[in-house]
């Protein structure tokens, strides 16, 4: 048998880094017919507001003509507008909510 010098050096191994997902800003569009009291009843059964929270962001899309309402995953986003449009649309009114991407 030989005696040879041979060291043995783990593999290192490298780990993925993974990337926090982007984020999305779901947008309330203030719009000439929906009524005030509607919106806040959307904005706490869809985005989970309180009443007085609920209420200054409808009165900042009210002035500003936009307002974030919440800032998160694409697929909440999308979802969370989508519900509130389409119930909006069930009660007859044209409330819209959209999303883009956080810059």
């Amino acid at each position: 048998m030989s005696n040879d010098d041979t060291t043995l050096t783990p593999k290192t191994a490298t780990k993925p880094k993974l990337e926090r997902p982007k984020l999305y800003k779901v947008l309330l569009v203030n719009d000439d017919y929906t009524p005030r009291e509607f919106v806040v009843l959307v904005l706490k059964a869809v985005f989970r507001m309180s009443a007085e929270t609920s209420q200054r962001v409808m009165m900042t899309a009210h002035k500003m003509g936009t307002c974030v309402v919440v800032i998160c995953t694409r697929d909440i986003a999308e979802t969370k507008a989508k519900e509130g449009t389409e119930l909006a649309k069930e009660a007859g009114f044209p409330l819209l909510f959209q999303t883009e991407p956080e810059e």
